[in-house]
């Protein structure tokens, strides 16, 4: 083991090992990496929302000289620059950092103004940094202004070689005007931009009235100001919640807004018109941080999944100035359900986390709501505002300590001349013979002969009495709180003036408007409606043809195939599908292929079990009530709604025991209220349609009981109407028998033989 006297172990030593449980080593390596990241890296401070990169990167631009008014310098330089005295990390995150605070669809007010490619909307990245060349904007400048004042603390850099300052201290408010997010350890923040002009009116409501209510300063501030506008469409209520505590979220949506449209309200829907009652869609504005390219891709492949079938096509066709067009499939669709399907499914709509999740002056993280936060801001404010004066009072001491100096000179010219030609050592004799301080004497042995004139005296003596009375005005100021509030106010009325609402950068881009009630979302409400007739096979084939056409007609099928249900439907109806095992199953009518072939085996859309056969098939129509019936004779009255599955496997309906099968759907009609259920053994018997219960599931009850055999068919009627039945042939002739006395009994009964002329394939 090494001694004491033998200094520090060298790191790869023995003596240098350290025994210690791991995980205890482990957590204090942990607690100071992550609370480095939150510290140093990843959280914004909130005096100047910035992060060390940021501020670095602008520190560096300012210490280049690298003005609004100057030329511009490679990107490449001010990284260099960086790297090398402030930040030592990664180059690629440093220019990345850099590029950000030029790009004007990031930030708000941008802080840096590029020149080459800054990287775009789109989501392309910039050139690299040997291309682009990079100045400071006036933004930025004013938050550095005070930088020379004494008005913030200054630390060494990683080497000790020089100095950087600790915060910036102009009255810029970028916290909440640029935003910024971040993600440290166990933490992170996300804070949106907003406009300057609402900030500071909010802050001037605070700084007049400390007791304010949260619900005033929401009236000023409306909410978030992004870069790339859109629209915030969340409630007022919503909005203003969120800002209280610290903690929410927004929905951002893109806006649709029409320039060349003819009428205002086709202006603000986005709405083209191009004549012959066709019309398009336009996209003016996208929500923040989504890059324009990923969204067109996005509603692409949402047009090739046939996901919006009532979208055809989207075209880029932005500029300077974005303009995303959407071409409807039809003139019909209507533009308001267009866009609520593309919200939904695309980043046209996206949301924003706000977590006010910042650094206070002790650099200690806080969650804070807007009040809170204002309230240290503007303390911090006044620090900055009080280190200036103090500052100022130290800069006027130390000038006035001259002027006197300068002014006993003059009054005392001669003597002054005698002793500076006469003696060796003057310094000391002046010092003593007029009561001058080191920095007096020294200063007049410097002055210039052409500073001897009477003019410099009187100039002198009115720099001392400006001098004495702007010391004085900040002594009050200094010693009176409602003096400095003042200032302040003063100080960010100014500031407004540059980025009012009536300038083109102080401007408000995004609306705050409460979206209205959502548009009803449904597949169905996006199909084109068009007529069609539905063909289904014994072998369970099927297609649809387009319109409704005869249904009688002759339909040609694959050899052994012939035709088991047609019937007519919209393209927009739900096809229901029933099976003897008791599932039904659901398919839409507009992804049914056409019948200019054999159509497609309808197992290929749903998963029908190959022993299943399919005993009916129809469309669905909201509310209808059908009558279930298996073999035994046993069933149930159901909504069709309830028969509705919304996957491919169906929905197991009527439970069935033994060889039982579900044999019959009958419809029931309006008016009806009497069943009537023929069986195998041709027994007819009729019951009122009340004592039918109304099920979701099951077996049901018995209909008609037979000792051999079982149910061959049934149906509800109007008994005031009769009961009609087919006759033969060509199935137009039909029979009705009015007088069912004799046949109608409780249900459950064996029936008797039907009336003459009964169809002899027991079939109604």
């Amino acid at each position: 083991m090494a001694s004491k006297d033998q200094g520090p172990a060298e790191p790869d030593s023995p003596a240098a090992i350290v025994d210690a449980p791991f995980e205890t080593a482990l957590s204090e390596r942990y607690l100071v990496y992550a609370l480095s990241t939150i510290t140093a890296r990843s959280l914004p401070d909130l005096r100047d929302g910035l992060k060390p990169v940021h501020r670095r990167l602008l520190w560096a631009m300012r210490q280049l000289r690298l003005g609004p008014d100057s030329a511009y310098k490679k990107s490449a330089r001010v990284v260099g620059e960086v790297l090398g005295k402030y930040h030592p990390h990664g180059d690629t995150a440093v220019y990345d950092a850099m590029v950000r605070l030029a790009q004007p669809f990031a930030l708000r007010y941008p802080l840096v103004e590029g020149q080459g490619n800054f990287g775009n909307i789109d989501g392309d990245n910039a050139a690299a940094a040997r291309y682009t060349e990079a100045r400071l904007t006036r933004t930025a400048i004013a938050m550095m202004a005070g930088l020379d004042e004494g008005t913030v603390d200054f630390v060494p850099t990683y080497n000790n070689e020089e100095e950087e300052p600790v915060v910036f201290p102009g009255l810029f408010p970028n916290l909440l005007a640029n935003g910024t997010s971040g993600i440290a350890v166990g933490m992170a923040t996300n804070i949106p931009s907003h406009n300057v002009d609402e900030v500071i009116a909010a802050t001037l409501a605070l700084i007049e009235n400390p007791a304010v209510e949260h619900a005033e300063l929401m009236e000023l501030m409306q909410g978030p100001d992004l870069a790339t506008g859109g629209l915030i469409v969340d409630s007022p209520e919503a909005i203003s919640a969120a800002y209280e505590t610290g903690r929410g979220s927004f929905r951002i949506r893109a806006r649709f807004h029409a320039a060349e449209a003819e009428t205002e309200a086709d202006r603000e829907a986005g709405i083209e018109r191009l004549g012959g009652g066709q019309w398009q869609l336009v996209i003016s504005e996208i929500p923040y941080q989504v890059p324009k390219g990923k969204l067109i891709e996005q509603i692409a492949q949402v047009i090739a999944d046939k996901k919006v079938p009532i979208l055809e096509d989207v075209r880029d066709e932005s500029d300077e100035q974005i303009r995303i067009v959407l071409v409807p499939r039809s003139r019909n669709v209507d533009p308001e359900l267009l866009k609520e399907s593309l919200y939904r499914l695309t980043d046209l709509e996206t949301r924003f986390g706000l977590n006010m999740n910042v650094l206070d002056s002790t650099r200690t993280p806080l969650v804070m709501g807007l009040k809170e936060l204002l309230q240290n801001w503007v303390v911090s404010q006044i620090d900055v505002l009080q280190r200036r004066s103090r500052h100022r009072l130290d800069k006027i001491a130390d000038r006035l300590e001259l002027l006197e100096g300068y002014i006993i000179a003059f009054l005392n010219l001669d003597r002054v001349i005698e002793i500076i030609r006469t003696e060796d050592e003057p310094k000391p004799l002046m010092m003593e013979e007029f009561s001058l301080t080191d920095r007096q004497a020294e200063a007049i042995l410097n002055m210039r002969l052409r500073s001897l004139r009477k003019l410099e005296e009187m100039q002198l003596r009115n720099e001392k009495d400006e001098l004495l009375k702007e010391q004085d005005e900040l002594n009050k100021l200094l010693d009176s709180p409602a003096r400095q509030r003042t200032r302040l106010k003063r100080d960010l009325t100014a500031l407004r003036k540059e980025y009012g609402k009536d300038t083109a950068l102080g401007a408000r881009r995004t609306t705050i408007a409460e979206a209205e009630p959502t548009v009803e979302f449904s597949m169905d409400a996006m199909i084109e409606k068009e007529p069609i007739t539905v063909i289904l096979s014994a072998r369970g084939w099927i297609r649809a043809a387009k319109g409704h056409v005869d249904l009688t007609q002759d339909w040609k099928f694959k050899e052994g195939d012939e035709l088991a249900f047609v019937f007519h439907a919209q393209t927009t109806d739900k096809l229901l599908i029933a099976t003897d095992d008791g599932r039904f199953f659901t398919m839409g009518a507009d992804k049914l292929p056409g019948a200019r072939g054999f159509g497609e085996p309808v197992r290929t859309m749903l998963d029908i079990d190959n022993a299943a056969h399919i005993v009916a098939a129809w469309a669905h129509r909201p509310g209808e009530r059908l009558l279930l019936a298996s073999t035994p004779g046993k069933g149930f009255v159901i909504k069709s709604d309830e028969l509705l599955a919304e996957t491919r496997k169906g929905r197991a309906v009527m439970t069935l025991k033994g060889d039982a099968k579900l044999a019959r759907v009958a419809h029931i009609g309006e008016g009806h209220d009497h069943v009537a259920v023929v069986g195998d053994n041709r027994k007819l018997v009729v019951f009122n349609l009340e004592e039918m219960p109304e099920m979701q599931r099951g077996q049901g009850v018995q209909l008609q009981r037979y000792r051999d055999g079982g149910m061959a068919d049934v149906t509800t009627f109007r008994l005031e109407d009769g009961l009609s039945w087919q006759m033969g042939g060509s199935g137009e002739r039909t029979r009705t028998e009015t007088d069912m006395w004799q046949w109608k009994v409780a249900r459950g009964g064996a029936g008797r033989m039907p009336p003459q002329g009964f169809p002899r394939d027991n079939r109604f």
